[in-house]
Order: C-alpha cells, then structure tokens, then sequence
C-alpha cells in the first residue's frame, strides 16, 4: 500500500480539530484530518453535542480570517453582557446580581454563542470548498512514529500517513501524547455538568448568566429564538452524585429544580432536548509539543466550563500555530516552530487554567460563609471600574 504524503495530518475532527483543518487548508497547505467517530450534525440526532460555545472578540477574528465565520454569522447569538448572580442565600434567589457590560471595554459584543452540533456542521461544509483538504471519519491514528524529517502515521485502516507536521487534536485522552510520552497534571472535582437546550418567556437580551450557589456554576448563554421563543443552551454544573440524581428525574420535576437553581431569572424555563452528561476535570500537558507535533485544544489543555474559556483556548492555539507556519512555510513542523509554540503558548494556557480551576473551586463552596465570602469578593471587584476593565479584557484575551 503505497504511503501517503501530506504536509499536515491533524488527529481528531472534533470542533478544534475541524478549525484547525479550515484553517491550514486556507493557508495553502495540504491537510488531512482524521477522527474515529462520524461528525454528529443534527441537534436531535443520537449522540449530538448539545453543548454551546461562546467565540470570544479574537477567536471571531481568527473565524473570519479562515473562511468560518461567513457560515456562522447567520446562526450566532451576540453576547453583551456577562451576568454573574450570587444565589448564595435563600434558595431560589440571587441576592446579587452584577452585569460586566462589553461595551465598557469594546464597541463589539464580547462574542457569540453556537450551538456545538452546528459548528461541525457548518466546519465540515465549508472543508468541501476546499480541495487541499481531506477528512475522514470513521478514521483514527493507530499508531505514530517520528523522526527529524518527518511524522509517520498508521491509520486504523492500515493507509500510512507521512506528515511534516502531526498537530494532536484528539481530546483529553490523546493518542499522540500518549504516543509522545508527555505527562499531563490532572484535577478532578467529583463535579459533572449536564448540558441542555431551553426556552423561556422573558428575552435573554443577548445576556449571559452564570447563577453561583453551590456544586458548580448554572449558566444560560443566549442562542437565537426556536420556534418564535427566546432561547439558551445551559450548562448545570454540580457534583456528581447529585447529577445522577437530576438527570433520573421526571422532565416536570427536573423543570422544577431548574427553575429553582436558575433563580427564576428568565422566568419559567421549559426544557427543549435532551441531557447530556459531561465530566468536569482540569488538564494541562507538560509540553504543547514533540518531534514532529504539535497539541492543541484538550489534547494539550482542559478547563472547567467557565468564562467561555475553553475552546477559545484551543483557539488560541490554532492562531498561534497558523502565524508561525504561514510566517515561515519551509519550517513547518520543525524543531525550531514546534519549541517557538510552546513558548508561546504554554505559560498563557498555565495562567489561565490555574485562574479558571480557582474560580471553579469558589462556585462550588457550600458553606454559607464561605459564600457570603464569594459574594462579598464579587462585589468588591465590581464595584473597582479599572479592575473590573481589566478582568474584562483578560477574559477575552486582549492587552
């Protein structure tokens, strides 16, 4: 079987691995893109990830420089407003509520929210416009040898890749960091969030609300209307014996506690899919790189699900990886690109998991000082204008 040659083979088709195949395949490289599971593209489909995502300001720069965001813009919720309420007191009420308002800091929204089934939609769409690149589903890489020159691939379908660059975007559980021998820290916080859809008599106005109490945060993200109804996709996030229980519920009495929770903020929800169950952990590799390859998004990184954090950290990642295979081509997949990338790109990625696990360890206080603290802290940053720009601006990644 005669071995195939490509100048980027990236591991993983999720929504990073896809963004990531949209974008070298833009810069002019050839680019095949492999995952062992089939894109799950419809909401209602078995298996849809029923998560959303919020593109941070410069991951929606990065979307529209690589041919993505044409597609998105149509289905996309703008976030203006980031609302943190503390329900640290009477069960089903915020007792304090503060707005951090983009427009203190930006003429633009902070972002805007998707759906996650419909990023792989409309990523894989936009890859069949591109001719340099390949993506096959159903297709994962077995096994993986590297020398100076180049990365040697063996797909599960027995085809031999040679790649000048192997770019690790295949999760948590990455085979090529295993492959590489490159140790991750992990923290697990008995925490599992469950992930859902829900519609609403009063309009989210393009705000987003995370509601603190105890277990975890209970975040509502706006999504465009459905069926004429406000919309939002919600993140509910507690420990795990306690998700287990929520999830067994009757939908009537799983509505009840989550109007609870959600403090009646958008009056009575009612919920439009199904639930899914993720596990909560935060992640981070000892390096971002290896001969020959390069890790990027969980591969390389995860975080709780706080602050729309995550996949713009992935995002991050492609950006960084992009200029510094686009500024010098010949050099792709070299020692010297793969040693400038973690540099770049690892004390940022250690900065901001440490903070996000802090704030994570803060949501799921459960003793009533401690919370009454919680509360107290948030207001003090608040009220501070010059701090709570500052914030504002590291969230979203800008100087």
């Amino acid at each position: 079987m005669a071995r195939i040659t490509t100048d980027i083979l990236i591991s993983g088709g999720g929504v990073a691995g896809l963004a990531a195949a949209a974008g070298f395949g833009a810069a002019g490289f050839d680019v095949i893109c492999a995952d062992p599971a089939p894109p799950v593209t419809s909401a209602t489909a078995v298996g849809a990830d029923l998560r959303s995502t919020a593109f941070l300001q410069p991951s929606v720069r990065l979307l529209d420089s690589i041919g993505l965001w044409a597609r998105l813009a149509p289905f996309a919720a703008p976030l203006q407003i980031m609302r943190i309420a503390d329900a640290g007191g009477v069960a089903g009420e915020a007792r304090l509520i503060r707005d951090f308002d983009a427009a203190d800091i930006s003429d633009l929204p902070f972002g805007h929210n998707l759906p996650n089934w419909l990023l792989r939609r409309e990523f894989l769409a936009r890859l069949t416009h591109l001719p340099n690149v390949t993506f096959l589903p159903g297709i994962a890489v077995a096994r993986i040898m590297t020398r100076e020159s180049e990365a040697l691939a063996t797909l599960s379908d027995g085809r031999q890749v040679s790649a000048r660059l192997l770019v690790g975007a295949d999760g948590r559980n990455s085979t090529v960091r295993q492959a590489l021998g490159i140790d991750v820290k992990t923290t697990r916080y008995g925490q599992k969030a469950l992930a859902f859809t829900v519609t609403h008599p009063v309009p989210h106005q393009n705000v987003s609300t995370e509601v603190h109490r105890s277990g975890g945060p209970f975040t509502m993200v706006p999504l465009p209307d459905l069926d004429g109804q406000p919309a939002s996709a919600v993140v509910w996030m507690e420990r795990g014996p306690e998700v287990a229980r929520l999830a067994a519920l009757p939908v009537a009495a799983f509505e009840d506690e989550m109007n609870l929770r959600a403090c009646h903020i958008l009056g009575p929800m009612t919920r439009s899919s199904a639930l899914t169950v993720w596990p909560i952990i935060s992640q981070i590799a000892a390096r971002m790189s290896g001969e020959r390859c390069a890790l990027m998004a969980e591969a390389a990184h995860v975080v709780p699900p706080i602050g729309a954090q995550g996949l713009n950290m992935s995002l991050a990642d492609l950006a960084c990886l992009l200029d510094l295979a686009q500024s010098a081509p010949d050099l792709l997949g070299s020692t010297g690109m793969l040693d400038r990338y973690h540099r770049q790109r690892h004390l940022e990625v250690q900065a901001r998991v440490t903070g996000i696990d802090a704030l994570n360890r803060a949501s799921m206080m459960g003793s009533p000082t401690l919370r009454d603290l919680r509360a107290g802290a948030l207001n003090a940053l608040y009220s501070l204008a010059p701090i709570r720009k500052t914030l504002m601006k590291a969230g979203l990644g800008l100087r």
